[in-house]
């Protein structure tokens, strides 16, 4: 096992997710919990499982953290 790699998303469930850089916004008349749903759906089949939920003092945002196996680096491949 080469560990973990983690990766921390903020979710505003009125309409904007940002993680490492990007940002995504909701489109009109896409339902706020099927935009958030939509981006864990995606993220789940890179691999990423998600492990906690931080809610904040803001009402409808939260921090989400994920993780999944780090992959092993090309020069340790056989």
């Amino acid at each position: 096992m080469n560990g973990w790699e983690y990766k921390v998303v903020y979710v505003d469930f009125r309409g904007r997710i940002s993680s490492e850089g990007a940002e995504y916004i909701r489109q009109g008349g896409e339902h706020r919990t099927g935009f958030v749903r939509g981006y864990l759906d995606k993220l789940g089949e890179d691999g990423w499982e998600m492990t906690g939920v931080l809610p904040l003092m803001r009402p409808e945002s939260s921090y989400f953290l994920l993780k999944r196996p780090r992959k092993a680096a090309a020069a340790n491949e056989g």
